[in-house]
C-alpha cells in the first residue's frame, strides 16, 4: 500500500477524488499516524529504502493483522488488548529500530560520528565523506551533510555564515559542503541517485546562492558506478568534477583547460 493506492481506494469505493498532489498530505496526516501507532510498518519487505524512495510501501504489522483477524469472533478482545498492551510496550518503536539497524554510519573528517538512514544515496554520501574526501581534500572540514530522513544532518552554521553561504537556505545547497581550508577550496558535491549532477541550470543556481562566497568553488557530482554516471553524462555542467566511487583514485574532469580547482 503507498498513498496513490489509498487514493484510488477512496475514489473507487467511496467515490471521494483526491488529487495526485495530496499524496504527501495523506502520508503525512493519515498513514505517518498509523505507523506511530503500530498499526503499519514502512518497507516491511526492504528496510534499506529511503524515505523518499519511489518505492516506499506500507503494510499491516502482524500484531495489526491478528486483531483484524479475529474480528467479529469471540478471540477479538484478548487479541485487540494484546495488540494495545504491545503498542504501550513501544511495538512501533521495535520496527523503527529494525530500521535503524539499516542505518549507515559515518565518521566526519574531524573526528565524531553521525549516522545516515538507509538508502542507496547514503550509501553514496558515506562513500564521499569518507573515500573522496581524505584522498581529494585532505583534512578538509565537513560543512554541511544532508541526509533523505533530515535533510540537514550535520551543518557547521558559524563556519558556513563566516564564509558567506546562507545558512537558512539549506535546501539551496548540495548534498555535501566541505572547506579544505589550507588550499581556500570550497568542494560543493552532490551525489547523484535519484536526483541529477551539477547541471549547468544547478551550476547557476549554487553560484547565485553563494555569490557572496569568496572561496574558491570546486563542483563536484558524485556516483556510485559508470552505469549511473552514464545516465547522466549529458547533464554535467562544463568546469565541474566527477567522481564514480567504483573508481575511486581517479577524477573526471569537465574542465577543459585544467584539472580539479576552483575557477576565476
Amino acid at each position: 500500500m503507498n498513498p496513490h493506492r489509498v487514493i484510488e481506494f477512496a475514489r473507487d469505493h467511496y467515490g471521494k477524488v483526491y488529487a495526485e498532489n495530496t499524496r504527501e498530505t495523506i502520508r503525512r496526516q493519515a498513514i505517518h499516524q498509523f505507523v506511530q501507532g503500530g498499526v503499519l510498518q514502512r518497507n516491511p519487505d526492504d528496510p534499506s529504502l529511503p524515505t523518499n524512495s519511489p518505492r516506499t510501501h506500507y503494510a499491516l504489522t502482524d500484531e495489526a493483522v491478528r486483531v483484524v483477524q479475529a474480528f467479529g469472533t469471540g478471540s477479538f478482545d484478548s487479541e485487540a488488548a494484546t495488540f494495545l498492551a504491545a503498542v504501550g510496550g513501544g511495538l512501533a518503536a521495535r520496527y523503527a529500530r529494525r530500521r535503524a539497524s539499516k542505518s549507515i554510519p559515518v565518521k566526519l573528517p574531524g573526528g565524531g560520528q553521525v549516522v545516515l538512514s538507509p538508502g542507496k544515496h547514503n550509501v553514496l554520501q558515506h562513500e564521499v565523506v569518507e573515500v573522496f574526501l581524505p584522498r581529494f581534500a585532505p583534512g578538509a572540514l565537513l560543512l554541511y551533510l544532508g541526509d533523505t530522513d533530515h535533510k540537514a544532518l550535520h551543518v557547521e552554521a558559524d563556519r558556513l555564515a563566516e564564509l558567506g553561504i546562507p545558512v537558512n537556505e539549506h535546501d539551496k545547497l548540495p548534498d555535501i559542503v566541505a572547506m579544505d581550508t589550507e588550499r581556500g577550496w570550497l568542494f560543493l558535491i552532490e551525489a547523484v541517485t535519484s536526483h541529477g549532477p551539477v547541471s549547468p541550470k544547478r551550476h547557476m543556481e549554487l553560484e547565485h546562492a553563494l555569490r557572496d562566497c569568496q572561496a574558491g568553488r570546486v563542483y563536484v557530482s558524485a556516483f556510485l558506478d559508470f552505469r549511473e554516471f552514464k545516465r547522466h553524462a549529458d547533464q554535467i555542467a562544463w568546469e565541474t568534477e566527477v567522481w564514480i566511487a567504483d573508481a575511486p583514485t581517479h577524477l573526471l574532469h569537465y574542465n577543459g583547460d585544467r584539472f580539479c580547482g576552483p575557477r576565476g
